[in-house]
């Protein structure tokens, strides 16, 4: 068996592969001859690193949308649980049921108490599928606005993490109010009282990432992207077919530079080397520095100017002329 991890590779990952290959043939001819062969695994080894480092220096934005994708990626139940401690999930919108696409509860980060809300994606076909691939329904969204109001009412800083290909598109959501869910959620994020931060830490699409994505600092993850519509709908849209993938994720400015450039987040939090899938461990390290870093600073602003700050953070963003 190979000793490589036990981990999918996309197809410019190939050579990263390749060298975990020859490591394993190494392994295995140092076993069967008895000759020590560690000094040429440990260059291998280095190998492996140097060419993670080179094949994500000049990622296209295509390449960054698979690797927000990735399958061995950590999701939001994995980052809660590298960078928090004491997580007691809540369920349920008491209303319609418990979304499981949509997680959340009360969690300690660095010793104090917040509320952490975002969508769950599943790990194999069956979580998958009970996940609904990371797409909530109105239920998962009326239960984040639950949540982050029982947050409020006890003064506890929020804080999501944003990982969806969209909202569920199906007629049975559009029915009991897909849109008017999202539309609340951010009315009522942008007026809450206490200090929000969101995190776009895999897919941010539509409407489905700004159900949680109000708040006093937005940030994303180096791998991840942010746009009205994933690249393939906006192929099919414009092109008819879905061959045009790549252009349309240049073509929409999708990548965490990009947003930052424009404005529409404040900060990016870097990855591991070769992206979060790597490395749970050093990918939570980075989002637990940025999120103690900056709740401290949120907190010590007057609620009142802290909405005031939100309201006009969102009001200015986009480019228009007068006429």
């Amino acid at each position: 068996m190979p000793q490589y991890p036990n981990r999918q590779f996309l197809d410019f990952e190939q050579p990263i592969k390749t060298l975990y290959e020859e490591i394993d043939k190494l392994k295995q001819t140092a076993e069967k001859s008895k000759i020590d062969m560690s000094e040429t695994i440990g260059k291998m080894e280095g190998a492996i690193i140097e060419k993670r480092k080179e094949i994500t220096s000049h990622l296209t934005p295509w390449q960054r949308v698979q690797l927000s994708r990735h399958p061995d990626r950590p999701y939001t139940l994995k980052y809660i649980e590298k960078t928090f401690s004491g997580f007691l999930e809540l369920h349920g919108d008491r209303n319609v049921k418990d979304d499981k696409a949509m997680v959340g509860g009360f969690a300690q980060l660095d010793g104090e108490t917040v509320m952490v809300i975002g969508q769950q994606k599943g790990s194999n076909t069956k979580m998958r599928q009970m996940r609904n691939f990371g797409m909530a329904n109105p239920e998962g969204y009326r239960k984040a606005l639950r949540l982050m109001r029982l947050a409020e009412k006890f003064n506890k800083p929020i804080i999501t993490l944003i990982d969806t290909p969209g909202a569920f598109p199906g007629l049975e959501a559009e029915e009991r109010g897909q849109g008017e869910a999202i539309a609340r959620n951010i009315y009522e994020m942008i007026r809450l009282k206490v200090p929000v931060i969101c995190v776009i830490i895999g897919e941010g699409a539509s409407g489905g990432a700004l159900g949680i994505g109000v708040g006093d600092r937005v940030c994303m993850l180096e791998n991840s992207w942010y746009t009205v519509i994933s690249p393939e709908n906006c192929s099919t849209i414009l092109w008819r077919s879905w061959e045009k993938k790549e252009t349309a994720a240049e073509q929409l400015r999708l990548t965490a530079i990009d947003m930052k450039g424009f404005g529409l987040v404040d900060e990016i939090i870097p990855e591991p080397i070769g992206g979060a899938h790597w490395d749970y461990n050093d990918a939570a390290v980075y989002l637990k520095k940025y999120l103690i870093n900056v709740l401290p600073e949120l907190k010590s602003i007057d609620p009142n100017t802290r909405i005031n700050q939100r309201i006009e953070k969102f009001g200015k963003m986009g480019f228009w002329q007068e006429s």
